[in-house]
């Protein structure tokens, strides 16, 4: 009768696990995803991603056992992968990768020994990488990273010592960072951020234990920094966490997957003229943290990620205005 007990216990456990649901969203109806190509390559977390039009782009990242250096095109209308040539710095993990106009950048990260400070220009015409100035801020892991308006910008994070706050401005043109003062938030690691109408929202993470509750809006024209309604702002909310993902679409925001406490499922939506935020239907899948996403501004995915040692190669499309619908 024990033996049974057990087997019983562990089949509710691994059933719940790939719900997709972690506790704070059975009320919830709208929000329906639907699963894509799943991707080519090796399962993997903590890699970095961007989109130029419509094409996703994810690479590097660490698959439990090595820290990776291989590069990948998806085709979001054509729902398929291309192998692209690989990123030729140091596998690494908990790297910074966004893009700037037609180009996309990485850099920073983790290597499984030292964190680093180099950084690549990817050129898809060509499908060629240039190396350019080191990180001006030095070496980093877990940072946040966004581009807009011409320019990328990489800031919090940790240097092997320390979690940061500082934030740096890259200058494709010149190849030249500079520091950018006026962040009044926390240090933090693992945090994330979404770009609508060229203003940039950041929150999330952590720094020694303490999850972060404070949300922010950049103005890149101004370089001026907001603080917005905080992640706990009201009783219901269940926005904190680290080790997320952020994308925009249709002119709302999202927080996606994560970590606290455990790998979570849910997806808060942001509407930024209400300063406002609404949980809808958590990701049919695994719950993940350390995932990817894409967003064209129109179509939004979140992609591969890990739940404990569970390394994860699927991708998911979601529908934020759809009626979820549990035959699909």
């Amino acid at each position: 009768m024990k033996n049974n007990t057990t087997v019983l216990l562990a089949m509710l456990i691994l059933s719940f696990s790939f719900t997709g649901c972690s506790g704070d969203d059975d009320s919830e109806d709208r929000g329906n995803w639907q699963e894509r190509s799943v991707f080519d390559g090796t399962p993997r977390s903590n890699a970095i991603s961007f989109t130029i039009d419509d094409l996703g782009y994810m690479g590097t990242g660490y698959d439990g056992d090595d820290y990776l250096n291989d590069f990948w095109q998806y085709n979001i209308e054509g729902n398929y992968w291309v192998q692209k040539a690989d990123f030729p710095g140091a596998g690494r993990s908990s790297a910074s990768g966004f893009a700037i106009d037609d180009k996309g950048y990485v850099g920073v990260g983790y290597d499984g020994n030292d964190e680093l400070g180099d950084f690549w220009e990817y050129n898809p015409t060509t499908n060629a990488w240039t190396e350019k100035a080191d990180f001006g801020g030095g070496v980093r892991r877990a940072a946040v990273e966004f581009g807009v308006n011409g320019k990328g910008y990489i800031g919090t994070g940790n240097d092997g010592d320390n979690d940061k706050k500082d934030f740096w401005k890259y200058d494709p043109t010149t190849d030249t960072w500079s520091e950018l003062v006026g962040f009044g938030g926390e240090k933090r690691i693992d945090a994330t951020s979404f770009i609508i109408d060229n203003k940039v929202y950041l929150g999330t993470g952590i720094s020694n234990g303490q999850y972060k509750v404070d949300f922010w809006q950049f103005d890149p024209e101004t370089e001026v920094w907001t603080r917005m309604n905080d992640l706990d702002e009201e009783d219901d909310y269940v926005i904190v966490r680290s080790n997320a993902v952020g994308f925009s679409l249709d002119g709302l925001g999202y927080i996606a997957t994560g970590y606290y406490g455990g790998a979570l499922g849910t997806i808060w939506e942001y509407d930024p003229i209400a300063d406002d935020w609404e949980n809808i239907t958590s990701i049919e899948a695994t719950v993940r943290q350390d995932a990817v996403a894409f967003s064209n501004g129109s179509r939004g995915f979140v992609l591969m990620g890990r739940t404990g040692s569970l390394y994860l190669d699927d991708v998911y499309e979601v529908y934020p205005q759809m009626d979820y619908d549990d035959e699909d």
